[in-house]
């Protein structure tokens, strides 16, 4: 049985990608998500008049958590070590949150999941940092905007990447 996905075995079966045969290279991925808030809501995250204190500072800490815990999280991912863990904030118009990964390391695989990984724990500590004031908070967007590193190089999105 051929497949596509790296994570089935001939059979179908999940199975772990074995990449003890790849060489270690420099890894990035970038990805991004959004929550959707009251424009009132954004207002007190970015003024530091939440109840429960810095939001952003929180989220940003919960982020770099998370994705340092991605290979315990999602069940066939590779425990890797991160070299660098970014989690970033942008206010936008009308309630919107922006919210940005961007992870690195030097290894046999590539460290996408850990960049998504961060964007969605950090949109979910903002939403629940927030929902005493604003329970309509939706989380979108969620993708993987770039990536680089090992035999694929580089990928972005949008763009034709062959």
């Amino acid at each position: 049985m051929s497949n596509d996905f790296s994570h089935l075995d001939a059979r179908g079966r999940a199975s772990m990608v074995d990449v003890t045969d790849k060489a270690d290279s420099e890894r990035m991925a970038l990805a991004e998500g959004f929550v959707r808030m009251m424009p009132e809501t954004l207002a007190r995250i970015v003024s530091g008049d939440q109840p429960k204190g810095d939001v952003l500072a929180v989220a940003r800490i919960a982020g770099i958590q998370a994705a340092k815990e991605t290979a315990r999280l999602i069940p066939l991912c590779h425990a890797l070590l991160l070299s660098s863990i970014k989690v970033n904030f942008e206010p936008q118009q009308d309630g919107l949150l922006r919210i940005e990964a961007r992870c690195r390391t030097r290894a046999p695989t590539g460290v996408e999941m850990e960049a998504l990984t961060a964007v969605s724990v950090a949109a979910l500590t903002v939403y629940d940092m927030c929902k005493a004031v604003d329970r309509g908070m939706v989380i979108e967007g969620i993708a993987l905007l770039h990536k680089e590193g090992g035999r694929s190089g580089v990928w972005q999105r949008g763009h034709d990447n062959g």
